[in-house]
């Protein structure tokens, strides 16, 4: 009995045996990748270098099939037959393209099939006689391109080498001549700068303003009648606030110092002063809306500032007219004066320039008494 029951169970292992090689063969044909598959033929116009049996054939980028064999077109040597095993459904239509893709920098290529349209008919593999027909672009080789490409580059160096010399050799000295002029170049800078609001805050000018005399001779009596004094006019040159000197004939440079005032606005303050501190007149003023003047004294203003040549000298000139009411001219006069100046920096040509008014404007009120 013991005999008879293991052999029961070597017949029993056996047929087990049998059974899950006939399981496997079934799996391997179905499931494991040996099923059945739509054979096609692909036409290469052009070599079709690094592909092989067994490159990786790709639907639209999804793996779809292997190639299983590559040979020769016997009839014309320039054509190359590839034989590619699809997945069945795979859906390949007339107007698919094929073509050869590296996969990677140094990956084996694979075959690609890309798209067709859905209104294409359906490429039938039929008994393998279906043929796909691959562009003389798709299988270009990836060396030759790289050659092709660096020879071009080398035709645009050639082309374009003399050119690129000369911008080389002009930026070269352009570099040098900003190097010799560094210095010229931060003053640009600082002075931007400063346009543009950055920078050190400069330091503010100097102001300096005129002092109107007051020691004048004793009078009798205050005059009658109310004399006006419009504001002096000038050239452009004195009509500012800056205080100048005259290097020499013909040139004038402004200090870094100014008047209080626009110089016409200055004398005609300073000079309206003079008049009440001597107290000739009963009364003197701007024009005013609505005044009527007995008398208008009018001031031009022809030199105000420090002359160098031949020595420094601070030089004060304007002539004077006196209108009476009717408009007619009284009397003219042209009062100059002038003062040695010790030095020529701003002070002290403020300074000579304030005694040289204050002659001035008591020789002209002096002048404007004796007239009216």
């Amino acid at each position: 009995m013991e005999t008879r029951a293991r052999y029961a169970l070597i017949g029993l292992f056996t047929l087990g045996v049998v059974l899950a090689a006939f399981a496997f063969a079934y799996w391997l044909r179905s499931a494991g990748g040996f099923g059945e598959r739509a054979v096609y033929r692909v036409r290469f116009e052009s070599p079709v270098t690094g592909l092989q049996p067994g490159s990786t054939v790709l639907f639209n980028g999804i793996p779809a099939g292997v190639v299983t064999e590559l040979e020769l077109d016997r009839n014309d040597p320039r054509q190359v037959m590839a034989t590619i095993a699809l997945d069945q459904g795979t859906p390949v239509r007339a107007d698919t393209r094929v073509g050869v893709e590296a996969q990677g920098l140094m990956g084996a290529p694979s075959l690609t099939l890309e798209g067709g349209t859905a209104a294409s008919p359906p490429l039938s593999s039929g008994d393998g006689t279906a043929i796909l027909v691959a562009d003389l672009a798709a299988t270009q080789d990836l060396s030759q391109a790289a050659r092709e490409a660096l020879q071009r580059f080398d035709r645009l160096m050639a082309e374009t080498a003399e050119p690129l010399r000369d911008t080389i050799s002009n930026l070269s000295t352009f570099s040098g001549a900003l190097a010799r002029n560094s210095d010229r170049l931060d003053g640009i800078l600082e002075a931007l700068e400063r346009l543009g609001g950055g920078g050190p805050a400069k330091a503010p000018a100097p102001t300096y303003d005129l002092t109107a005399p007051r020691e004048f001779p004793p009078h009798d009596k205050t005059m009658g009648g109310q004399l006006v004094i419009p504001e002096p006019t000038a050239l452009v040159l004195f009509d500012t606030q800056k205080i100048l000197i005259r290097p020499r004939a013909g040139e004038s440079v402004a200090l870094d110092a100014q008047w209080s005032d626009s110089l016409p606005k200055l004398l005609q303050a300073k000079i309206i002063q003079s008049f009440e501190n001597a107290d000739y007149v009963q009364t003197v003023a701007r024009p005013i809306d609505g005044l009527a003047a007995d008398y208008q004294l009018v001031i031009d203003i022809r030199s105000f500032q420090v002359s160098l040549t031949p020595e420094p000298r601070a030089e004060v000139e304007f002539t004077a007219k006196i209108l009476g009411g009717d408009g007619r001219i009284v009397g003219a006069r042209i009062l100059q004066e002038g003062v040695p100046v010790r030095a020529t920096d701003a002070a002290a040509a403020a300074v000579g320039l304030d005694e040289a008014f204050g002659k001035a404007a008591t020789e002209l009120v002096l002048w404007v008494s004796t007239l009216i």
